[in-house]
């Protein structure tokens, strides 16, 4: 297939190869996304009289024709098409004639590309976005039905004080809702329309970028027209950091669930169709799906790092270093998508064993509730701390679940403040309503 810079001249087949990469698999993602941006610049051509509306007519039609056949598993990228540019606009000159070639006025492959990697970006990270609200609202689900049942609290992986599920379940909830602040941010970042900035140092035509970008659904233009093509790599790392949070608290949670479903723990159990099984041991149940989720982590932050290694260093401009950001881009949005569902289901399949629970909490973990019982009555702490370290294996019989209700400032087992979070939740869902509705149909 021709490529839009040929200038009479044969790549080699073997740089031709290289200089592709991956594209021919992964700009089939790109697809809906590079006929949005193609639809929306041609009616802004149009406006500016560079397409008549005949031509305007014929290349909407022909936008729309590729979406449906895309949709239909007809429009594939094969080897020497290039990129999913190429193949739009050599399938629009084919189909439309001289309309057709007038398409790429005004713009470049660059903010073509950065244009279509900005909408699929935004879509994907609403996708996260209520997922990870969702498995906020199964935390905040389970965190109140079992707001007192005890647990113990552990410190360098050994029993340290009473504790609770509510507080474990809580605990979660509290942190998925900061990672969504992150998260919010850096959708903000890429909310930017770069139409329009063409190989990064504009165009000698009066384009209405304005336009454009309100016609995609963006928040605002992204004015300078260099740092558009200095953003790229910036704003998929800065997506893929945000996403990097929300995994190390997955992680960290699939870890305690690994932990606490083992037979030496035992405090949970799920059910037989979330586990796996041995191919030579009969009695195995894996929850291997959580070991996953942790070693899926380590592979998103591979993707953070790769990103910054490509980026740190570049001179300002295009260079062509920065295509190697887009496979790390859509791998961590659907690794992290799919993390989130998966721990949801868990979390929402997973069972306390009440009575294990509470036998665990044996009397070791209420030595400091006896050190501050001491103080109220007037001894000095260090006293009180060093009294009952003398003295711990006559420390007395303690009801975990009325240790947990005494604790009851602000955060503590005893106190969750679980209402303000579910209020938190609540308005949480309404913004993201409110992008989503601003979203514009492909």
């Amino acid at each position: 297939m021709p490529k839009l810079w040929q200038k009479g001249y044969d790549l080699n087949a073997a740089i031709e190869q290289f200089t592709t990469g991956e594209d021919i698999v992964l700009d089939d993602e790109l697809v809906p996304y590079d006929v949005a941006g193609s639809l929306a610049h041609a009616r802004m051509l149009a406006r500016l009289g560079l397409l008549t509306p005949d031509e305007l007519a014929r290349l909407t039609e022909g936008l729309r024709r590729i979406l449906q056949l895309h949709q239909q598993g007809g429009f594939r990228l094969q080897p020497g098409d290039e990129d999913v540019h190429t193949k739009i606009e050599t399938w629009l000159t084919q189909e439309c004639g001289e309309a057709g070639q007038k398409i790429h006025t005004g713009r470049s492959r660059n903010d073509q590309v950065l244009v279509a990697l900005r909408l699929l970006a935004k879509d994907r990270l609403l996708e996260v976005w209520e997922a990870l609200l969702q498995l906020c609202q199964t935390a905040l689900a389970f965190a109140q039905a079992h707001e007192w049942l005890p647990m113990p609290g552990y410190t360098h992986m050994q029993r340290a004080m009473p504790s609770s599920v509510g507080l474990w379940a809580g605990a979660l909830l509290e942190s998925l809702l900061d990672d969504l602040a992150l998260l919010q941010a850096a959708f903000r970042l890429n909310d930017q329309c770069p139409l329009g900035s063409a190989a990064g140092y504009g165009v000698p035509l009066p384009l209405d970028r304005a336009y454009v970008a309100e016609a995609l659904g963006f928040a605002k233009v992204q004015n300078n027209v260099l740092y558009c093509q200095n953003s790229r790599g910036k704003v998929e790392a800065a997506i893929l950091q945000a996403l990097v949070q929300v995994m190390l608290d997955l992680s960290r949670w699939a870890e305690d669930v690994l932990l606490f479903t083992t037979r030496e723990f035992d405090f949970f159990a799920l059910p037989d169709e979330l586990c796996t099984g041995s191919s030579i041991m009969p009695q195995k149940r894996n929850v291997d799906v959580l070991e996953l989720v942790r070693g899926r982590a380590h592979a998103l932050l591979a993707d953070q790092n790769q990103v910054l290694g490509i980026v740190l260093g570049l001179p300002s401009g295009y260079n062509r270093d920065v295509q190697e950001t887009k496979r790390p881009l859509l791998h961590g949005l659907a690794l992290t998508l799919a993390c989130l569902r998966v721990c949801d289901l868990v979390l929402a399949n997973l069972q306390p064993k009440p009575d294990n629970l509470r036998a665990a909490c044996t009397p070791e973990l209420f030595a400091t509730q006896r050190a501050y019982e001491l103080v109220q009555q007037g001894v000095p702490f260090r006293q009180a701390y060093r009294q009952v370290a003398a003295n711990l294996e006559h420390l007395p019989d303690v009801d975990p679940a009325a240790a947990i209700r005494a604790m009851t400032h602000l955060g503590a087992p005893g106190n969750l403040g679980l209402a303000p979070l579910a209020e938190r939740l609540e308005n949480e869902w309404a913004i993201l309503e409110g992008y989503k509705s601003r979203q514009v149909n492909k």
